[in-house]
């Protein structure tokens, strides 16, 4: 929460989820970017100012673009393992972890450790849309090749930074290149720092291009995650979103011992997913060793003639293999399996008593619908 605050003061691109559309004052219907500013804007890519303005005109930090560009490509829950150093990025930075991100995913490529990252300066053009061209597999094109394309359109070809010629002849291979239509001539104007209308349509281009041709890292990341596990029969699919449906029934094993005879009502217990859970198609909701936390709701000790014991358990957390902790919300009563004769029995005298070791298994039905995204394993909120 502390980064996010950070973020937000820092003006940055932070969003978690979906947002409502919002119509910023200063971004009239007929501008040129209003259509993607509002797009992203929808989708939590991009943000506005605290006074409600979008202001299309102002420069977007490098950290800030490092933001947006993982949020357009649906990347923000991704866990990094091996970070890479930079003096001026500590990991108490608002932006670290997306900047992190930005580079295992190839978007933003470094020489060595240890180098500056520069996060404040402004992003140029030439580097907000050489990221979107590192976000795609393309084809391999010439330095010539590059000039012969740029020169046909562009009246600065001859300006353009060397690093950059490569990027930019794929990117107008692709049509990707932003040029304000108002323009009198089109210019690349490569080292200009990019406004923020324009980065909403640069990363606009990335987004439809990276759901066509990924490059390798985010095409693994954007694959939906299968294999064996506990079936929940009742899951559904749409896109890359699963939902496990209220009513579902799945296994939690207790990491705590809970007995009708000595736990007491209220008390907490820990679990984990024994396996996991998975769709028919093998679609992987939650992953085994997911952690699970809940209390007792109702426990009530077996007394002959009187009552068989009662344990009743209601779950409340779950956290995920990528640090998530929130709801899931789903009650499990502990039950015998008995033949006929003994439930005679336990009907007649009653007393049975009930308990749980630890690493035993309790089925608990979900009280809440839980959409999960199936490439990433993050569960919606």
């Amino acid at each position: 929460m502390k980064n996010i605050l950070k973020a937000l003061l820092s003006l940055a691109v932070v969003a978690f989820g979906i947002m409502p559309a919002i119509a910023f004052p200063d971004v009239n219907s007929d501008h040129w970017a209003a259509a993607e500013i509002k797009l992203l804007s929808e989708q939590g890519v991009i943000v506005g100012y605290p006074d409600g303005t979008f202001k299309p005109d102002d420069n977007v930090t490098r950290a800030e673009f490092a933001a947006m560009a993982i949020r357009a490509l649906n990347q923000h829950h991704t866990k990094v393992v091996q970070p890479v150093n930079f003096t001026d990025v500590t990991v108490d930075h608002w932006a670290y972890e997306d900047i992190q991100k930005a580079l295992y995913f190839d978007l933003i490529s470094y020489e060595k450790e240890g180098e500056l990252f520069r996060p404040d300066d402004s992003v140029s053009r030439a580097e907000s849309m050489a990221v979107a061209v590192n976000a795609l597999t393309t084809e391999t094109i010439s330095l010539e090749k590059a000039k012969s394309v740029l020169a046909k359109r562009y009246i600065d070809t001859h300006t353009v930074p060397e690093w950059f010629l490569i990027p930019a002849g794929k990117a107008e291979i692709l049509g990707m290149i932003v040029v304000i239509p108002s323009a009198k001539d089109a210019a690349l104007e490569a080292e200009r720092p990019a406004t923020r209308a324009e980065v909403a349509a640069i990363l606009f281009k990335m987004m439809e291009q990276a759901k066509l041709n990924p490059n390798a890292k985010l095409a693994e990341a954007m694959r939906k995650k299968t294999g064996e596990g506990y079936v929940v029969p009742e899951a559904t699919v749409q896109g890359s979103i699963g939902t496990l449906p209220a009513g579902s029934i799945v296994p939690i094993k207790l990491t705590t011992y809970i007995s009708s005879q000595t736990s007491e009502g209220g008390s907490m217990y820990t679990a984990t997913a024994p396996q996991n859970y998975v769709t028919k198609d093998k679609y992987i909701l939650v992953r085994q060793g997911a952690n699970l936390k809940g209390q007792l709701l109702d426990v009530r000790p077996g007394q002959y003639f009187v009552r068989n014991g009662v344990l009743v358990l209601k779950n409340a957390l779950i956290t995920t293999e990528n640090d998530q902790t929130t709801n899931f919300n789903a009650v499990g009563e502990v039950v015998k399996s008995r033949n006929w004769w003994m439930k005679f029995v336990r009907w007649a005298f009653k007393g049975e008593k009930l308990e749980v070791p630890a690493d035993d298994v309790v089925n608990v039905k979900l009280l809440e619908d839980l959409k999960i995204d199936l490439t990433n394993g993050w569960i919606y909120e």
